[in-house]
C-alpha cells in the first residue's frame, strides 16, 4: 500500500519509498530478465537442430542460430559503435542478441567518442525505428549496464518509479515503450529521427528536481549534443521536451474556440515541423503511459488543436469553430432539453439562453446519483445551444438502463427532481477512505482567456464531484461557459470558464477569493 512505503523503507535502511519502489523495479526487471532468458535458450534446445550457417546482417554482426551474434574475428575493442549497431541489426531482424556477444560488448567495448560519429547516431534511431522489437533489445543493453556508458544520464531514470497512478511503467521502461509507439508515426513527420529522440527523452527530467519538462529540455539539450546533432536539431529537440506535454494538457484543459488558448499554442510551438513531432508524440506517449491516459476523446481534442493551431503557424486565419452537427442540432429542435445515451457516452442537449446556466454540474449529478463515473466531460455552446458530451463508465457493475438515465436527466433539467437528496444518501452509505490524499486545490488562471475566468480544479475523485463544484458556482453567481473535465487515475483535473450573470470575467479580488474558497468547501 501507498501509505506503508516509507516505513518499509525505513525498517529496510533505505531512504525513502522512492529508493525501496526502485530497489523493488530493479529485482523485478532482474529476474524477469533472467525468466525469459532461460526460457528462451530451453526453446533452443528443444526445438531441434539449430542451423549452422550464419548470415550477414551488418558489419561485424551476423545472424546465427536465431539470434544475432557477432562475426567470426570482430573484436568491440576497436569499434565503440559496434554495439549499436548490433542492437539496431537484432531489432530490426526481430531476433534476440546473443547472450555471449551481450556479455562481449558490455565488457570490450570502448567508450563512445563525444559528439557521437554519425554512424552512431543513425544505429540509434535504427533501433528505435524497429518499434515494438527494440524494447527488449533496449532490455538487454540495460541489464548488461551498456545504456548508463553510452547516456550517464539514463541513470537517473533507470527503474525509478512514477508517482502517478496512471503510469503502467517506470520511467525507464515507459521511455522506450513510447519510442516503440513513436516508430508507428515516423511517417507523419518531416524529422522521424527527431521524433524518436524526443519520444525517448521526453521524460528524462523525472530524474531531477523541479518541473520534469522544463529540467528534460535542459537535460535533452545536453544529450542532444553529446550524440553529435546539430546545433538547429538540438534546439529542435529541446523544444520538443519541453512542451511534450502542451497539447494534451491545452486540448483538454482549455476552450478550444477561445482565441487566446490558439495564439499561445502557435507562440510555443514556433514551427510546423514543431508542432507535427508534439502531434505524433502525444499520441505515442498517451498510448505508453495507459488506457486512462488517452482515448478517442482525447484524440479528437487534440486533433483539433493541432488543425487550428497549423492554420495559425501558416498565416491563415484560424479556422471557425466547429458547427452543431445535425443530430445534436435536431436534439434541441423544439427548444428544450434533449439526452442521449449509448454505450459510454451521454450528450446533452439544450438552448443556451435559458439552460446554460448550471446544466453542466445537474446533469453529472444525474449521473453520479445512478453510480456513473464521469471520466471526461467538454462543455461548450454553438449556434446558441449548449452541448455537453460526458464519457462515462459505471462505478460497479451493468450500466443503468439508458432510458431510466434519460428520463431523470429531463426530469432534472426541467426542474422536476431533487437530485440533492439521493447524492446525500449516496454519501451516507459510502465508507471513508483509508488512504491519504493530497488535498484539493482551486487555481484561477490569469491570462487564459480574455473573455472569461479560467478556474482549475484539482481533486481526488469521487462520486458527485463535478456536482458538488458546479453547484458551488452557481451559489456564486456564475455561469460555465465551457468546461474540460478529465479523471487521470483517482485524481480529476477539471478547468472551466466562468463568467458572471452578466457575461464578464471575475476581476474584482474579493470575489475572486470568494469563488476560490466556496469551491474549496464544496471539496471538503
Amino acid at each position: 500500500m501507498l501509505q506503508e512505503q516509507d516505513a518499509v523503507a525505513g525498517a529496510l535502511g533505505l531512504l525513502d519509498a522512492e529508493a525501496l519502489m526502485r530497489r523493488l523495479a530493479e529485482a523485478g526487471r532482474t529476474v524477469a530478465h533472467a525468466f525469459d532468458a532461460t526460457w528462451r535458450a530451453a526453446d533452443r534446445l528443444l526445438g531441434g537442430p539449430v542451423p549452422r550457417g550464419r548470415r550477414p546482417l551488418a558489419d561485424g554482426v551476423v545472424e546465427h542460430g536465431g539470434e544475432v551474434a557477432l562475426a567470426r574475428g570482430v573484436s568491440p575493442r576497436t569499434d565503440p559503435v559496434l554495439v549499436l549497431r548490433a542492437a539496431a541489426a537484432a531489432a530490426q531482424a526481430g531476433l534476440p542478441l546473443a547472450p555471449a556477444a551481450v556479455t562481449a560488448l558490455a565488457a570490450q567495448s570502448p567508450p563512445m567518442p563525444v559528439p557521437w560519429p554519425a554512424a552512431a547516431r543513425d544505429a540509434l534511431v535504427a533501433l528505435l525505428g524497429a518499434g515494438r522489437a527494440a524494447v527488449p533489445v533496449w532490455e538487454e543493453l540495460d541489464q548488461a549496464g551498456v545504456l548508463v556508458r553510452l547516456l550517464p544520464d539514463w541513470e537517473r531514470v533507470r527503474h525509478r518509479p512514477q508517482r502517478n497512478p496512471v503510469h503502467r511503467y517506470t520511467v525507464d521502461r515507459h521511455l522506450i515503450e513510447t519510442a516503440a509507439a513513436a516508430a508507428a508515426h515516423t511517417r507523419d513527420v518531416s524529422r522521424p529521427d527527431l521524433l524518436l529522440i524526443a519520444a525517448l527523452l521526453h521524460d528524462v527530467g523525472k530524474g531531477w528536481p523541479g518541473d520534469h519538462s522544463a529540467t528534460g529540455a535542459v537535460v535533452a539539450r545536453d544529450i542532444g549534443t553529446r550524440i553529435g546533432l546539430p546545433p538547429a536539431d538540438v534546439a529542435v529537440l529541446e523544444r520538443v521536451v519541453r512542451h511534450h506535454l502542451l497539447l494534451p494538457e491545452t486540448a483538454t484543459r482549455r476552450d478550444l474556440d477561445d482565441p487566446v488558448t490558439i495564439s499561445r499554442v502557435a507562440e510555443a510551438v514556433g514551427s510546423r515541423e514543431v508542432l507535427e513531432l508534439l502531434a505524433a508524440l502525444a499520441v505515442a506517449d498517451g498510448a505508453a503511459t495507459g488506457p486512462a491516459a488517452w482515448n478517442a476523446w482525447k484524440a479528437s481534442l487534440v486533433a483539433d488543436l493541432v488543425r487550428r493551431t497549423r492554420s495559425v503557424l501558416s498565416g491563415a486565419q484560424p479556422p471557425p469553430a466547429p458547427t452543431l452537427s445535425a443530430d445534436r442540432a435536431s436534439l434541441a429542435r423544439h427548444g428544450g432539453c434533449a439526452v442521449r445515451v449509448g454505450g459510454g457516452a451521454v450528450t446533452v442537449v439544450a438552448p443556451a439562453v435559458r439552460h446554460s446556466a448550471g446544466l453542466l454540474w445537474r446533469a453529472a449529478g444525474v449521473l453520479a446519483a445512478h453510480r456513473m463515473v464521469v471520466r471526461a466531460a467538454s462543455a461548450a455552446s454553438a449556434g446558441g445551444t449548449a452541448v455537453i458530451e460526458f464519457s462515462v463508465v459505471p462505478e460497479y457493475g451493468s450500466p443503468p438502463d439508458p432510458a431510466t438515465l434519460e428520463a431523470d436527466l429531463r426530469l432534472v433539467l426541467a426542474g422536476r427532481l431533487d437530485i440533492e437528496e439521493r447524492l446525500a444518501r449516496r454519501a451516507r452509505s459510502m465508507r471513508p477512505s483509508r488512504v491519504p490524499v493530497a488535498p484539493p486545490r482551486v487555481t484561477l488562471l490569469d491570462d487564459a482567456s480574455a473573455t472569461a475566468t479560467v478556474i482549475e480544479v484539482r481533486a481526488h475523485d469521487r462520486p458527485g464531484l463535478l456536482w458538488r463544484i458546479g453547484r458551488a458556482f452557481g451559489d456564486c453567481g456564475l455561469d460555465v461557459r465551457a468546461a474540460r473535465v478529465e479523471t487521470l487515475g483517482a485524481e480529476a483535473v477539471d478547468v472551466f470558464y466562468v463568467v458572471d450573470r452578466a457575461g464578464r470575467p471575475l476581476t474584482d479580488a474579493v470575489q475572486r477569493a470568494q469563488v476560490r474558497d466556496q469551491v474549496l468547501a464544496a471539496l471538503r
